[in-house]
């Protein structure tokens, strides 16, 4: 949970640390991380919420005339990022939600929407959502000036043991220095594709685990460069590879105990998560677009690759889109496993939360678990089962999107239209765009 941090605390730190630099970081609707940096003169200014920025250039936020924002720096995110300037000196880093001038919270941020439906969940008599994200990332080597390339510096596979090669050592390095800016990592290991990592860090409330998955990014592509090395989140970035996923482990807790579990429930899980998964699964097309916001994305929802294309859930079963991991009462959970981290994890969490609260509000269990691989049943047995597919492309998601209301709630009014205009300008220049494959394909024509 989240840490209490005084502005005093701060202070303090910024002495200890020779922090000469601050750092005032926010998202944007597509949860590129954004950041203004000030002198540390302008602490006091900090601290006081007094830091101002113009708006209007950044993805989803307002129109040149409206475009003055403010910065809302949430003390518990205080860290020094654990590197120097070429002087030495530190930079301090905080999470800010952004507000209005008038100091409403502005909702065009992705933070601040995450805060509301949190608090629409504390207003039915949950006291948190706890999250468990597990992002995966490639590793390419840089070329001689210094940009990406294709070429891995690995050959391992799925948990290989590589001791020595550039791949593992970073990946030392990037637990290394999560760990010293407050990180716990679980687990760390090579995944499927070559060159393909993932790091998993502990599990907590969702506003300081989405928090946290923007901090890993940073870190990982800031600790990838120094070994000369690019990190990549994308979901897809080598045909014929695995691509990279970001599973997301989720438990409502009330009273201090986990919600989703019972002792005498079939497979552990009480009435409040089925009821929450058949909320996820009901909504799991809208859904989607959020947690799969790239032409990309889409090139992983495929056949072939564990990553889930039907609507479906299991116990071990690895194939469906909601897995429910053996674990004991703390650690009960809904594993959606179709979400990749280009994803927003604000904008995600809130879609997921909103559609598994509606799923409580409506107490509907959920279709039977799967227990076959769905990907080898034929079509017929799939709508037999009413299994659905996902959409297949960007396209499709937020048509989906668009005929969801519920899913539109849960961005509210400003978001959703920006992020329907951000998706369909993508859609558009993909459509324009002219591939390698479609010369080789037609240039004989």
């Amino acid at each position: 949970m989240s840490k209490t941090v005084t502005a005093d605390d701060i202070r303090k730190s910024v002495k200890e640390n020779n922090v000469h630099f601050l750092r005032l970081s926010f998202t944007d609707i597509n949860g590129t991380l954004k950041a203004v940096e000030v002198p540390i003169s302008q602490l006091d200014k900090v601290l006081t919420n007094d830091i101002r920025f113009d708006g209007s250039s950044i993805d989803g936020f307002v129109r040149i005339e409206e475009s003055d924002m403010v910065l809302y720096p949430d003390f518990s995110s205080w860290m020094v990022l654990p590197w120097t300037d070429k002087t030495g000196s530190r930079i301090g880093r905080l999470t800010c939600s952004v507000h209005k001038t008038n100091g409403e919270p502005f909702e065009g941020d992705p933070r601040n929407n995450l805060k509301r439906v949190l608090k629409e969940m504390k207003e039915m008599g949950f006291s948190d959502f706890d999250i468990g994200f597990e992002a995966e990332f490639h590793l390419f080597k840089l070329d001689e000036d210094g940009n990406w390339t294709t070429e891995v510096p690995d050959r391992a596979s799925y948990f290989d043991m590589t001791s020595s090669d550039e791949g593992a050592e970073c990946r030392r390095d990037i637990v290394e220095t999560l760990e010293s800016i407050g990180f716990e990592v679980e687990a760390a290991h090579h995944e499927v594709g070559a060159g393909q990592q993932e790091i998993d860090f502990r599990f907590d409330d969702a506003l300081t685990t989405a928090d946290r998955v923007q901090t890993f990014k940073m870190v990982v592509r800031q600790v990838a460069r120094k070994h000369g090395l690019f990190a990549t989140f994308m979901a897809k970035p080598i045909e014929g590879e695995a691509g990279n996923g970001m599973h997301n482990n989720m438990s409502l807790f009330k009273d201090g105990k986990n919600a989703f579990y019972s002792k005498d429930g079939e497979y552990h899980l009480s009435d409040t998560a089925l009821y929450f998964l058949n909320g996820i699964l009901e909504h799991a097309r809208a859904i989607t677009a959020i947690a799969n916001p790239t032409v990309n994305s889409y090139k992983r929802l495929i056949p072939g690759f564990e990553a889930p294309v039907y609507i479906s859930w299991a116990t071990k079963n690895r194939s469906p889109l909601v897995r429910i991991p053996d674990a004991e009462e703390i650690n009960t959970r809904l594993e959606m496993r179709s979400a990749d981290p280009t994803a927003n994890p604000y904008l995600l969490l809130a879609a997921c939360l909103t559609a598994g609260l509606q799923g409580i509000k409506e107490k509907k269990m959920p279709m039977d678990p799967i227990t076959s691989n769905v990907f080898e049943m034929t079509e017929e047995e799939r709508a037999k089962r009413g299994i659905k597919p996902l959409p297949s492309t960007l396209h499709n998601a937020i048509k989906a999107f668009k005929a969801d209301e519920l899913i539109q709630s849960a961005l509210g009014e400003h978001l959703t239209q920006s992020f329907i205009d951000s998706k369909n300008l993508e859609w558009a220049q993909y459509n324009q765009s002219v591939s390698d494959w479609e010369r080789n394909r037609y240039m004989g024509y």
